[in-house]
């Protein structure tokens, strides 16, 4: 089968795949081919734009053929522009990181990592990379990691478990409406399997809840906000100098930024430029319950009740698929969750 991982004999079965489905047969550019033969994973890096739409059709329909006929488990597609941004990014991550001056173990672990991307962006694979790095544990808890029991957050604790950052967890309890019982039930069993010091934050969100349950605001921002807050202050009553979020869209220059007292908050699948699918390739080996949708009961509710609030949920999806964290079908997929709701 590896004859077929040539440009040439690639687009030749693109173009057999597009036919097959009653597309027009195309001229497409490929610029790269990677094969990982453990995962059995292909990336395909194409010279524009237009040839990765051309690769991956219709909703993904083209791709999705290419990927049974090849027999392979996954195929990612990405344009040589995409392939720049990332470059950069990480770049500017370390860049930043460089300059922090820090012998925290864990930022010192993430200085390594982040080299070892940049020198193999797209065949890096985190399950292969700790498999051949086992990293030192800092002996003192060197970050707070704000874990919600979803897959951002999830990541996040294995890596800075995995890097030495000797995290202890935390997760702010609102009640079930915000942070209902399968995500409480993926906390465990994660916290479980890495070993890892866990604290549940009871907080009173009720205005919040109430108030966007008025329709007067839509509540991602300030049920963020508030817990951040919750999370940097328990960080500083502990004199734990780090705390560590899932944050995506904070990249380069913002992934890791100070705080109040001394303290500093790391964006950590930010820092890495982590797409979605590099996420879930790490956590889907701790078997955690996967959720479809976008957002809590809460806001599930609140887009029942005032539909148009949709918009601020489908402009936060945009932002991370501008960034590239959300590929545009996931994104898609997404944005069609809200419209299952009903009136």
């Amino acid at each position: 089968m590896k004859n077929l991982y040539t440009k040439e004999k690639l687009t030749e079965e693109i173009n057999q795949v597009r036919k097959q489905i009653g597309h027009e047969e195309l001229e497409i550019h490929i610029e790269d081919i990677h094969y990982n033969e453990k995962e059995n994973e292909l990336w395909i890096i194409t010279q524009d734009r237009p040839d990765k739409s051309a690769i991956i059709g219709k909703g993904g329909w083209v791709v999705g053929k290419l990927r049974e006929k090849l027999k392979i488990n996954s195929i990612h597609v990405e344009s040589y522009g995409d392939y720049l941004t990332k470059e950069y990014k990480l770049k500017l991550s370390k860049k930043t990181l460089d300059e922090f001056n820090s012998d925290l173990t864990g930022i010192q672990n993430l200085k390594k990592i982040l080299s070892s991307k940049l020198e193999n962006i797209y065949s890096f694979d985190y399950n292969s990379y700790f498999e051949s790095n086992i990293f030192k544990e800092s002996e003192k808890t060197e970050a707070v990691v704000a874990l919600s029991g979803g897959v951002d957050s999830s990541f996040s604790l294995i890596l800075a478990k995995y890097l030495g950052f000797n995290p202890t967890a935390v997760t702010i309890d609102p009640g079930t409406i915000i942070l209902p019982n399968q995500y409480k039930r993926n906390i465990k069993k994660l916290t479980d399997q890495l070993n890892a010091g866990h604290e549940y934050i009871k907080a009173d969100y009720s205005e919040i809840i109430r108030e966007s349950l008025n329709g007067r605001f839509h509540p991602c921002g300030r049920c963020s906000k508030h817990t951040e807050e919750l999370i940097n202050q328990y960080a500083i009553n502990n004199n734990i100098p780090i705390v560590i979020f899932g944050d995506m869209l904070s990249t380069g220059t913002q992934c890791i930024t100070p705080q109040e007292k001394g303290l500093y908050r790391l964006n950590l699948p930010a820092s890495l430029a982590v797409g979605k699918q590099e996420n879930k390739s790490l956590t889907q080996q701790f078997d955690l319950q996967s959720f479809s949708g976008f957002g809590c009961p809460l806001l599930y509710e609140v887009h029942r009740k005032y539909p148009y609030l949709k918009k601020y949920s489908i402009q936060r999806i945009l932002r991370e698929t501008r960034s590239s964290a959300l590929e545009v079908g996931e994104a898609l997929d997404l944005i069609w969750s809200f419209y299952n709701t009903k009136d």
